[in-house]
């Protein structure tokens, strides 16, 4: 059960007695500062899971009151009290992860649903820690009855890379919500779109996600057949060069003409390089956007021993070696809350069970050249 306390600050004397009685009147403990040096003892002494505080003070400001909070316990729930003409200060203050803010004079159905809010955000977290123990427990269970530490080790990164992806997604969400709550709370019809707009996009990523893990997870039937090993990446060209024009990125093909048919699945392959040749026009876009000539090259050549090569080949961002090495490990993205990492997950399981290889050259600064090599003959 969560601690009924909160600290209360603001300077004006008048304003502590009033906000304190109908703190206590919805069963609060209420601690009460007049200035943000006051508060940080108090809460050093106290630890509150909720902090409601005015924006404007002498000597620390709410701001600065909310930064060190924050820094002293960062799972504290901040509440900023702003006047008509701070909406600025407040923006700023939900930078620094205040919960919410009221505006004065306040109202006490609003205060009450502020609260309400955090309190939420306090119950939910506690939840969340304790299904993560519980989890944690029981993960930690059975991997003790496994023998295989080369497989605990993949389940472990996999486990974690999963977890920071989906942190990224529902860290979205939250935001989204939040914007949203405020457009309909403010009336505000660009809040609300913004809100929208991010909540939308979010909850394509998961849906993406979540289809993206099912397939990763199944086994997959090869559907070997012989193809003219041009086709997949002409394919892929088609379907990605309006999205390339549109972002100024020169889209260009380079196929051998003395190519023999191979055996593949030209189905997974077309997938393979599409993963691949989203990549190199992001890390395009991604570059400066001054940068002349933009250009991602879609090559399929011979190569000796083999069946066919494929290159994808692009001039953006470009990678360090700590980056080329952890690129096809679980869940690793370069794209930060942008990406999940599972794309190049997928291309490099398809490649493998092609019996094939895939790997990577690259340059920080100076592009990066992915390139795919498949048997004449696939067995999956």
């Amino acid at each position: 059960m969560m601690e009924k306390s909160i600290l209360l600050v603001d300077d004006e004397a008048g304003i502590r007695k009033v906000l304190s009685i109908a703190l206590s009147d919805l069963g609060y403990q209420v601690h009460t500062a007049e200035n943000g040096l006051e508060a940080l003892r108090i809460f050093e002494d106290k630890r509150p899971p909720i902090v409601l505080t005015d924006i404007k003070m002498p000597e620390m400001d709410g701001i600065e009151l909310l930064r060190r909070l924050k820094k002293i316990s960062p799972d504290t729930e901040v509440i900023m009290i702003t006047g008509h003409g701070d909406m600025d200060l407040a923006i700023k203050s939900v930078k620094y992860e205040a919960t919410d803010f009221v505006t004065k004079p306040i109202n006490d159905e609003v205060l009450e649903i502020a609260l309400n809010r955090a309190t939420e955000r306090i119950t939910m977290r506690q939840t969340l820690n304790e299904y993560t123990q519980n989890l944690e427990q029981l993960v930690q269970d059975k991997t003790q009855q496994l023998v295989e530490a080369e497989r605990l080790a993949a389940v472990g990164q996999t486990v974690a890379g999963l977890s920071h992806a989906i942190k990224n997604i529902t860290g979205g969400l939250k935001g989204g919500a939040f914007v949203l709550e405020k457009g309909i709370e403010l009336n505000d019809q660009k809040y609300l779109m913004q809100g929208w707009e991010m909540i939308r996009g979010n909850v394509d990523k998961i849906t993406n996600l979540s289809l993206d893990l099912l397939n990763y997870a199944k086994a997959t039937d090869l559907n070997i057949q012989a193809c003219d090993p041009r086709q997949p990446a002409q394919e892929v060209i088609d379907l990605m060069r309006p999205r390339a024009q549109e972002l100024g990125i020169e889209l260009v093909s380079d196929f051998s003409q003395d190519l023999n048919s191979c055996h593949f699945d030209a189905d997974l392959i077309c997938r393979c390089l599409l993963n691949l040749v989203t990549n190199a026009i992001d890390a395009c876009r991604n570059d400066d956007p001054d940068a002349p000539d933009k250009k991602v090259t879609v090559r399929v050549k011979k190569a000796r021993g083999w069946g066919v090569e494929y290159q994808v080949l692009d001039n953006g961002c470009g990678m360090n070696a700590k980056t080329q090495k952890r690129i096809f490990q679980h869940f690793f993205s370069t794209k930060g809350s942008e990406g999940t990492g599972i794309g190049l997950m997928i291309s490099k399981k398809i490649i493998d069970e092609h019996n094939g290889v895939i790997n990577i050259e690259s340059e920080e600064g100076a592009g990066s050249k992915f390139f795919i090599k498949l048997p004449k003959v696939s067995n999956g």
